[in-house]
C-alpha cells in the first residue's frame, strides 16, 4: 500500500491543531482531540495518522468490494 503525503499540521495558540493536506485545510481539531492528536502524531509514522484523521485514507480494497458479487448490478 503507498504511503500517504501531502499532509502538514499546524498547532495554534488557542490550543487548536488544524490539519491540511497540500495546502488546503482538511479538519480542525480542538479541546481533548486536539491532545490526542498531538499525543498519537507523535509515536508514529505523522503522514498515516493525519491521514486516519481526516478520513482521507485508502485501506486497499476498493478494487476487491467493486468486484464482489453483492456489489454487481
Amino acid at each position: 500500500m503507498p504511503r500517504p503525503h501531502g499532509f502538514s499540521w499546524t498547532d495554534r495558540s488557542d490550543s487548536t491543531v488544524t490539519i491540511s493536506h497540500h495546502g488546503r485545510p482538511v479538519t480542525t481539531l480542538r479541546g481533548a482531540r486536539a491532545e490526542q492528536f498531538r499525543t498519537e502524531v507523535t509515536t508514529s509514522d505523522p503522514q498515516l495518522v493525519m491521514a486516519r484523521w481526516t478520513g482521507n485514507y485508502r485501506r486497499g480494497n476498493e478494487r476487491t468490494a467493486r468486484n464482489h458479487p453483492r456489489n454487481k448490478h
